[in-house]
């Protein structure tokens, strides 16, 4: 376990956990289903362009990019020094990144076909603006991820994680059930399909 960094405008920043390098077998085989989830819902789409909303160090987009190279793909977050390191060893010629926040997307209207926000919502003290941002900036589709509550703080207190915070992840404002979390999304579209991989929701939008 890592710990967590903050941007200088005082969110918690980057993978607190490092779930996407871990070594646990158990941690491996939750995030296989999650990438897997997280694929096929990509597939669903096959985007010419996307836009992935607080990309952290560029895991995600990095691998996006090598297996979609004629899709071009802008990662954005904030100013945060193992952010821009991350940043720094994923690199491809499809693939830019911004330092910018979320609540105020330097994009054009429908400029991308489909915009991502994995594991960032719950960090937001504005969830429902970056959204609305994020459904403005798309032409057709939203592909988001959160963690499910209240299955995420009982995970994390069954192996002993920040019990003092209650199993609450250091930096998650926002807490969603499955349900909620649906109930939120639907504000802007139609659900096209809604995914559980262990512990998450995962949800693909198209926009009205």
């Amino acid at each position: 376990m890592s710990s967590p960094t903050v941007s200088a405008d005082g969110i918690v920043t980057g993978n607190t956990f490092d779930k996407y390098g871990s070594a646990s077998p158990v941690v491996r085989r939750l995030m296989a289903r999650f990438e897997s989830d997280l694929d096929a819902l990509m597939r669903e789409v096959k985007p010419s362009s996307l836009l992935d909303v607080g990309c952290g160090e560029g895991v995600l987009v990095h691998r996006w990019a090598r297996s979609m190279p004629q899709t071009r793909i802008v990662g954005i977050d904030l100013e945060e020094p193992s952010i821009q390191a991350g940043w720094a060893q994923r690199q491809a010629q499809n693939l830019t990144y911004l330092t910018h926040s979320a609540e105020a997307l330097p994009f054009a209207d429908g400029e991308f076909d489909l915009v991502t926000a994995i594991e960032v919502l719950e960090h937001l003290s504005q969830p429902e603006e970056t959204l609305a941002e994020m459904a403005r900036v798309s032409g057709g589709h939203l592909l988001v991820s959160v963690p499910r509550e209240p299955l995420w703080r009982a995970l994390n207190l069954a192996r002993g994680a920040y019990v003092k915070e209650l199993g609450n992840t250091p930096g998650h404002l926002n807490h969603w059930g499955k349900r909620s979390f649906a109930r939120l999304l639907r504000r802007h579209g139609e659900i096209v399909e809604l995914r559980s991989p262990l512990p998450w929701t995962m949800l693909l939008l198209r926009l009205r």
